[in-house]
């Protein structure tokens, strides 16, 4: 599943340590996230667009076969 995440992040000018905290995770599962190679939870998905300020639909591609 794609994501917008990195985008959304750097427009707002917020490092990955700083959105980590903001979320409580690690800057390495922001990482991971950012580069595809994790599915947050749910939870995280809704903690990271409320974070962004932006809704999950947006931060999330899915496409067929995801």
């Amino acid at each position: 599943m794609e994501n917008n995440i990195r985008q959304i992040r750097k427009g707002m000018k917020i490092s990955q340590e700083e959105l980590a905290q903001r979320c409580n995770v690690t800057r390495q599962t922001i990482n991971a996230i950012e580069n595809n190679k994790y599915d947050p939870t749910l939870s995280l998905a809704f903690t990271l667009s409320k974070n962004l300020y932006t809704t999950v639909d947006h931060l999330f591609i899915f496409e067929e076969g995801d």
